[in-house]
């Protein structure tokens, strides 16, 4: 199963629940737009390599759409197509007016020189430029992207255009428009998400282990460090590590800088498994990788009660069931990692005001945005007698379909 199909049954199961308009339904199941573009690129050694590019608009129906650009050599269309309606869904569950968009080139950005990579980041923007904008579709950083290259790509639609664009990407440098608290804006959502469900679950002290140890997982770690829960287990690209003591979220990020990975932490337990991290004995599994991690196939083996999915689509439908029968709590990523779109449309009102706010300022906004989302969910889930994935879909399709309902697109 590839992760679109996965991305649509997991809107079935939703739809069974719910009362939609059934020609709302069959436009719901397809992406309003897709580009594909070839970037040439003019390599330092004099060659030119060609690179495919890809931008998925899923729908417009409550505003422009939304959503980040991603670098990574397994690239498809479908994951991409799967990305940009979980985008959909993931602004709509946290009532931002954006619809859902995603956008991804296949290469290995660790091959390129900087020169390489700002050249190919430019030329996406000339690929896709005319279908961008920030009434239009609003691009993101997202894996092996980072304020830099949305520095480069705003700069270069802002030379096509003849003037700053700032509000047309996010993500940004706060130089040149960026927001306060973008930067630690994902973990900070999820930190907000893992607050509430241990309350709700009644976790003391609660031991967690992280898959997945970028951006997202690090900041992650490093705020749950600090407000005492005990961080046990973390993983990268390269294999898991282990310490039931304790790990030291910074100095395993120095020891990963020093050394390209978690691997050999002194103290810890090794396992070359990447994905071992989720089978730990905690009471928190936190995927913060990439996609379909969880499968059926090893589903039976997580020992936690709660997952909090950082990651996009970490877990397959089919591992959704098991861990449900099996009673492990889980928040989807369309809550659980939010925390990074909404600091990007705040980003967004701030370049269109051209008025800035505080990091505390921002932070506060989405503190309140996340958990008042949390809630509108757990009521969902219990009416409907769901679980939490099927509640936050249900949630978010409702408001998609009421506002394309609105419009007439019936």
């Amino acid at each position: 199963m590839n992760a679109f199909e996965n991305a649509l049954m997991q809107l079935d199961r939703a739809l069974t629940h719910m009362n939609i308009d059934s020609n709302i339904a069959e436009q719901l199941r397809h992406p309003k737009r897709e580009i594909w573009v070839s970037i040439p690129v003019k390599m330092d050694d004099g060659s030119v390599r060609v690179f495919q590019g890809y931008r998925v608009q899923y729908n417009d129906a409550r505003g422009p759409t939304k959503g980040g650009i991603r670098y990574h050599p397994n690239v498809d269309i479908n994951e991409v197509r799967a990305l940009a309606a979980w985008m959909t869904w993931k602004n709509a569950v946290v009532g931002i007016p954006y619809g859902g968009a995603k956008g991804g080139v296949v290469v290995n950005p660790k091959e390129l020189s900087e020169r390489e990579l700002e050249n190919l980041s430019r030329g996406y923007i000339r690929g896709i430029y005319e279908f961008i904008g920030p009434e239009l579709d609003i691009p993101a950083p997202d894996v092996y992207t980072n304020p830099r290259v949305m520095a480069w790509m705003m700069d270069e639609y802002s030379k096509i255009a003849r003037k700053n664009v700032f509000g047309v990407i996010t993500g940004k440098p706060l130089e040149i428009g960026g927001s306060a608290g973008r930067n630690t804006a994902t973990a900070k959502g999820a930190f907000y998400v893992i607050e509430e469900a241990k309350k709700l679950l009644g976790l003391e002290k609660p031991t967690v282990s992280i898959q997945g140890f970028g951006n997202a997982g690090y900041y992650l770690a490093l705020f749950l460090h600090d407000s005492g829960y005990r961080v046990v287990g973390i993983s990268d690209s390269k294999g898991s590590i282990y310490n039931p003591d304790g790990l030291d979220p910074v100095k395993v990020m120095e020891h990963k800088r020093e050394t390209g990975s978690v691997i050999e932490f002194p103290g810890a337990t090794t396992d070359k498994d990447p994905r071992a991290t989720l089978y730990y004995d905690v009471d928190i599994v936190v995927p913060a990788a990439l996609e379909n991690q969880i499968t059926k196939e090893n589903a039976d083996k997580l020992n936690a009660k709660y997952v909090a999915e950082v990651a996009n689509g970490p877990t397959t439908l089919e591992a959704d069931e098991i861990l449900h029968e099996r009673g492990i709590f889980l928040t989807p990523d369309i809550l659980t990692n939010a925390g990074g779109v909404t600091v990007s449309y705040f980003e967004w009102v701030q370049n269109n005001y051209g008025y800035y706010w505080t990091e505390v300022e921002v932070f506060g906004k989405l503190e309140k945005v996340i958990k008042q989302s949390f809630y509108d969910i757990l009521e969902i889930r219990d009416s409907k007698k769901v679980d939490m994935r099927t509640a936050a879909y249900i949630l978010a399709v409702s408001r998609v379909a009421k506002a394309m309902e609105l419009r007439g697109w019936k």
